[in-house]
């Protein structure tokens, strides 16, 4: 999954996932409507054949930073808002419907089969007629650089995630330069994400070198395949503006342009309401209260893709090194009451989301949360020698003190809020530390400067390839591993969950790994996305998705 900046960013272990905010609590005069949490096959696009839209347009969007990397291959560009502004400029094998099913992308691939189980084999073939912007034939060869980039064997990449290529053999040319032969040394399940989902291809020219990967997208993108590529950009205004590519083979896009300005996330809803942007995600039951009031505007509902959770430190030397200690608060945090705070009138029936690998409604999803449970917390935390001493509990001379770390967004906030209040009835004391969006991936979470860190991961239709980036756990590389938190027995059950190409039984076992993260305190899911998005009335296929991937060039405004 891939993580979400703010409010985001989504950040994603594999990431996915978003620092993305949540809505703040309503009165049931301005409730959901029957939107339900479920994802199902739901979708919500305003559905439109081209020839009923207009030939040409802006689509102005927002984004809450300036992309710190280009190369979402990247540990500092695995950012969900950066995979979102490259959608529209990058290779992807397959496109995903709202149901998560997935098809091949007869873009760039005329086909992709699994050729061979023993040993596995998957064969590429690529559309002839696709090319990078700058000219050069997309070929086998990018597909053998990119999978040799991320194999975890060079460790100057500095990837963050390896998408099973640590488990790929050899990458081959087949019949001719357009056709790539991947054989892996072990089964991976999840081989139709590898280059789909939150990943896609890049340009060998990014990815040959250690210092091309690292650093040759840090401050513009690279050569792009896509029906848009990156006109200009201009970091100090906060302004990205794509356009048509003239190199594209595909479809002609309706849209002319789509224009990304950086603006916090407390801006966003008077910028549509001010005719400044034309789409945007809304957070809390003002901004659903806003858009509806305004003439013109429209919302569109499907549950989202997103999650929030908390991730905690549990590295050697920090105050929640201890799985115990972990557990017990776990089970202190107050999920239901979360989601009833920040999602009432927005949902409609608020609940919490109980699975780290499976979104609710996804094939495979399974409550494996353990239950809120303040007395049994307490008497955790008395069997592991945290005694109360006045209000705070203490063990050996130290408060059991910890810090919250989160963008500083009023949902976010309020969600640490009830965390404070929740523990304080157990005896820990909890501090609220907010932090500004830019660098907060960088310069706080990869760093592990937190107790409790809050921000959203972003769920995909391939939900296994994420495992190893999160739960596993590798002091040498740390992927999106941020609270240093895992055991030997869970790696070698994320393994196994890979390894089995029985897409049956891979669920279960992916269910068994959820039930170790769980035991291991290693993070906690509080709420799926509500998916709410307000946007112009008369913007045709584009809104809130669900699991479903956008086709850019049907994008625009009906005539």
């Amino acid at each position: 999954m891939r993580r979400s900046s703010r409010a985001t960013r989504w950040a994603i272990p594999v990431t996915a996932l978003c620092l993305i905010v949540a809505g703040c609590g309503a009165d049931d005069s301005e409730s959901a409507q029957g939107v339900s949490n479920a994802l199902g096959t739901t979708s919500d696009i305003n559905p439109k054949n081209p020839d009923e839209l207009r030939d040409g347009g802006n689509l102005r969007l927002a984004t809450t930073s300036f992309p710190a990397n280009w190369n979402t291959l990247s540990n500092d560009g695995n950012d969900g808002e950066i995979a979102d502004i490259e959608r529209p400029l990058m290779p992807r094998s397959f496109t995903v419907d709202a149901a998560g099913q997935l098809s091949v992308n007869h873009d760039y691939f005329t086909d992709v089969q699994l050729t061979g189980t023993e040993p596995q084999q998957v064969t590429y073939t690529i559309n002839p007629k696709a090319v990078w912007s700058d000219g050069t034939p997309i070929t086998w060869e990018d597909i053998r650089s990119q999978a040799k980039a991320l194999d975890g064997t060079d460790k100057r990449y500095l990837i963050a995630i390896t998408s099973g290529f640590d488990r790929v053999e050899r990458v081959e040319r087949g019949v001719d330069d357009k056709q790539a032969v991947i054989t892996f040394k072990q089964h991976y399940a999840e081989w139709r994400g590898q280059f789909a989902g939150n990943s896609s291809l890049f340009p060998k020219s990014v990815t040959d070198t250690p210092e091309a990967f690292n650093a040759s997208l840090v401050d513009h993108m690279g050569p792009t395949a896509g029906p848009f590529q990156v006109q200009s950009t201009d970091r100090g205004q906060g302004r990205i503006t794509l356009n048509r590519n003239p190199k594209w083979w595909g479809a002609t896009p309706k849209l002319d342009t789509i224009t990304y300005s950086v603006l916090d996330r407390s801006a966003w809803t008077g910028a549509l309401q001010n005719n400044e942007l034309d789409a945007i995600l809304l957070s809390t039951i003002d901004d659903v209260k806003t858009v509806r009031g305004t003439e013109g505007l429209t919302i569109r509902r499907a549950p989202g893709n997103r999650w929030r959770h908390i991730t905690f430190n549990g590295a050697p030397g920090s105050i929640l090194s201890d799985p115990k200690l972990r557990v017990a608060i776990s089970k202190a945090i107050d999920r239901q009451g979360i989601a009833t705070a920040t999602q009432n009138g927005l949902v409609e029936q608020p609940k919490p989301l109980n699975s780290h690998v499976y979104l609710e409604g996804q094939e495979g999803y399974q409550d494996n949360a353990p239950a809120f449970d303040l007395d049994g917390a307490a008497q955790e935390l008395d069997a592991l020698g945290w005694k109360l001493n006045g209000d705070v509990r203490e063990k050996d001379g130290r408060e059991l003190e910890i810090r919250d770390v989160m963008y500083n967004d009023p949902t976010w906030v309020q969600i640490a809020q009830i965390v404070q209040q929740n523990l304080a009835q157990i005896g820990v004391k909890l501090t609220i530390d907010t932090k500004p969006g830019a660098g907060y991936f960088t310069d706080v979470i990869q760093p592990g400067d937190f107790d409790l860190a809050q921000f959203v991961f972003q769920g995909d239709a391939s939900p296994l390839s994420s495992l190893p980036q999160t739960y596993a756990y590798n002091p040498d590389d740390l992927q999106n591993n941020f609270g240093r938190i895992g055991s030997p027995e869970l790696n070698d059950l994320i393994n196994r969950t890979l390894s089995e190409l029985d897409p049956k039984k891979a669920t279960e076992l992916a269910n068994e790994v959820d039930r170790k993260v769980f035991e291991e305190g290693h993070s906690l899911p509080l709420t799926q996305s509500e998916g709410n998005y307000g946007l112009r009335a008369d913007l045709a296929n584009y809104g809130s998705p669900g699991l479903a991937s956008y086709d850019y060039t049907k994008i625009g405004f009906v005539k």
